[in-house]
C-alpha cells in the first residue's frame, strides 16, 4: 500500500460521496467533517489543527504496526498522506496543510483562499446565515433543493446531487456559521507557505474558480493546475474518469 487518501466531502455532502473513488494502491479515507461540529463549534483553524492530529496519530499506530511486521519478518512500509479536498473541504485541506501536518501531497478541488475585503467577508457571512436557517428550521427536501439549484452546482456532478440525511442538519447549519468564506482569513498572502505539492483543479466550465485556481496556483511553490474538460464546479463527479486517472499520474509523479 502507497499510503492513503484523505478526502475531504464538501458543504451539504457526506462522507459517502467518495465511495467511487479509488487509485490503485491507495486506501481512501473518506473523512466525515460533521463529526467535527457534533460537539460544539469550531473555527477553520481549528479543524486544521484536529485533521493533522489525527492524521499523526494514524501515522504512529502505522509505525507500530510496522515494527510489529518487522519483529515477525514480514514487509512494512510507512504509508504516505495525501490530503484531497472539494470545495469546502478543500478550503478546509487550505487550513490543514497551512498548519503543517503530515502531508505528503495535496489534492485541491475548486477551493477559494478567501474574500479580501470586509464588505465582501460581511455579505458572505449574512447570506451563509440565511443558508443556516433553512438548513436548521426549514422543510430539509426544499433546503436540498435549493442548494442543488444554485447557478455553480445546477446541470453539474453527472447526476450527483446532494443528498445528506435531515439527521445532520443541526452541523450543517453550524457550518455555515464557523467554515463560512465569511468567516475565513485571506490564505492569499500564506499560499507560499505550503511546502508539500499541490494538483489544484477546477472544471472548464467553472469560470469562477478556474480564475481563482490561475492566480492562486503560480503563488504555490510546487503548484500544478488542471482543468477538467467538460466539467463544472463538482469535478470528481462531473469527470469521474479523467479525475481519477490525473490523481494517479499526479501522485506517481509527485511522490516518486
Amino acid at each position: 500500500m502507497k499510503g492513503t487518501l484523505w478526502c475531504l466531502h464538501g458543504a451539504v455532502g457526506q462522507a459517502a460521496d467518495w465511495q467511487g473513488l479509488a487509485v490503485p494502491g491507495w486506501a481512501v479515507k473518506r473523512v466525515d467533517l460533521w463529526r467535527f461540529l457534533a460537539c460544539c463549534p469550531m473555527s477553520m483553524p481549528e479543524f486544521g489543527r484536529a485533521l493533522n492530529a489525527e492524521a499523526v496519530a494514524d501515522g504512529r499506530s502505522q509505525i507500530a504496526d510496522g515494527l510489529s511486521s518487522a519483529i515477525h519478518h514480514l514487509p512494512s512500509t510507512i504509508s504516505r498522506n495525501v490530503l484531497v479536498g472539494y470545495s469546502m473541504g478543500a478550503r478546509l485541506g487550505l487550513h490543514a496543510l497551512l498548519d503543517g501536518g503530515p502531508w505528503d501531497a495535496a489534492v485541491l478541488i475548486a477551493p477559494n483562499p478567501g474574500l479580501e475585503s470586509g464588505a465582501e467577508r460581511a455579505a458572505r457571512r449574512e447570506g451563509d446565515a440565511e443558508w443556516a436557517g433553512r438548513a436548521l428550521s426549514g422543510e430539509w427536501d426544499d433546503f436540498l433543493d435549493a442548494w442543488n439549484a444554485q447557478p455553480v452546482l445546477a446541470g453539474t456532478g453527472g447526476g450527483h446531487r446532494a443528498r445528506l440525511s435531515v439527521h445532520f442538519r443541526r452541523e450543517v447549519a453550524r457550518s455555515f456559521m464557523d467554515w463560512s468564506l465569511g468567516a475565513q482569513e485571506s490564505l492569499w498572502g500564506r499560499l507560499g507557505e505550503i511546502a508539500c505539492p499541490v494538483l489544484w483543479c477546477t472544471g472548464e466550465r467553472d469560470g469562477k474558480f478556474t480564475a481563482l485556481a490561475e492566480r492562486a496556483v503560480p503563488a504555490l511553490r510546487q503548484g500544478e493546475l488542471w482543468i477538467a474538460p467538460g466539467s463544472g464546479h463538482r469535478v470528481p463527479w462531473d469527470a469521474p474518469e479523467a479525475f481519477r486517472a490525473k490523481l494517479g499520474e499526479f501522485l506517481e509523479r509527485a511522490l516518486s
